[in-house]
């Protein structure tokens, strides 16, 4: 028996803006989209071009108050291979939220308060 990656899932309280981040941010695009038919829920799958893992957004018609993310420290991890430009883009986005010199890391952080960890890409 053998399991693989296949997605990970976050609720956002606003689809467009979390799609217009994650494209802006992270360079992911959508690459699947299932809607209700009644319109309760939409779940967009997101992908890196590159690998076969996505990230589901899911946006609830009926939820209107932020989530609540816990103490957890839950976060998603990306290699770029820009480093130095990845960190002026989101410094000039205003979206760096923790930053580890001594690691050579930060994380930014979502509409919707998710982190991700930002790691150059040769470790």
């Amino acid at each position: 028996m053998r399991f693989t990656f296949n997605h990970n899932n976050i609720n956002v309280l606003d689809l467009e803006k979390s799609l217009a981040f994650y494209k802006e941010n992270l360079g992911l695009v959508e690459v699947r989209r299932k809607a209700a038919e009644d319109g309760s829920f939409i779940l967009v799958y997101l992908g890196d071009g590159v690998t076969g893992h996505s990230l589901e957004l899911t946006w609830l018609r009926d939820w209107s108050a932020p989530y609540n993310l816990g103490d957890n420290e839950f976060h998603l991890a990306f290699h770029v291979d820009d480093f130095e430009g990845a960190h002026a883009l989101h410094e000039k986005n205003g979206c760096i939220c923790y930053e580890n010199k001594g690691m050579g890391i930060y994380f930014i952080e979502d509409p919707d308060g998710y982190w991700m960890e930002i790691v150059p890409g040769k470790r």
